[in-house]
């Protein structure tokens, strides 16, 4: 796995990667042709149909500070999902690019210790699900994406409007 836009601080314990955001960091795409792409992305080549799973924490506490799972085909396709930070409280969230960012976000019951992320591509089609104990899955998102042979995979986190954050991500695996 590599680096794409390395944080400021990380390190990995066993199955853990723990790292600090920098400041002013994000993904996104507006339609009014703003583009920001300097997220911390640790992730590696995948090719084809894939499942990638985490569990993620984070202490999240400014405007959109998040943490999850990415997909990454160029510049101008890909899509992030997992917890977005969204007026004082954790959300499940995901972000489809294709071209330009959308975004879909739902407040969870109570901000959970941690998340549970499952990401799933077949041919064009992704599935987004989330889990609150690691069992017991909800589908976020399923739809459209690009089919390609190629791309990027792996966990994402950043600071679009605070000065950075913790987050760990348990447990991932890319098959």
């Amino acid at each position: 796995m590599d680096w794409y836009h390395e944080p400021p601080s990380w390190r990995i314990d066993g199955d853990t990667l723990t790292l600090t955001t920098a400041p002013q960091t994000d993904f996104w795409r507006a339609h009014t042709g703003e583009v920001h792409a300097n997220g911390h992305f640790y992730a590696q080549p995948i090719t084809g149909d894939f499942r990638a799973q985490v569990k993620v924490t984070g202490s999240y506490h400014s405007l959109y500070d998040q943490a999850g799972l990415m997909l990454q085909l160029d510049e101008a396709n890909w899509l992030k999902c997992g917890i977005e930070f969204y007026q004082g409280r954790q959300h499940v969230s995901a972000v489809v690019t294709r071209h330009y960012s959308d975004w879909s976000l739902t407040p969870l019951p109570a901000d959970p210790a941690a998340l549970w992320l499952s990401l799933k591509r077949e041919g064009a089609f992704i599935e987004i699900l989330y889990a609150l104990d690691g069992t017991t899955y909800h589908l976020l998102r399923h739809g459209y994406f690009p089919a390609t042979e190629r791309g990027l995979a792996g966990v994402m986190a950043a600071s679009p409007k605070g000065p950075g954050f913790e987050a760990r991500f348990k447990g991932l695996s890319i098959t």
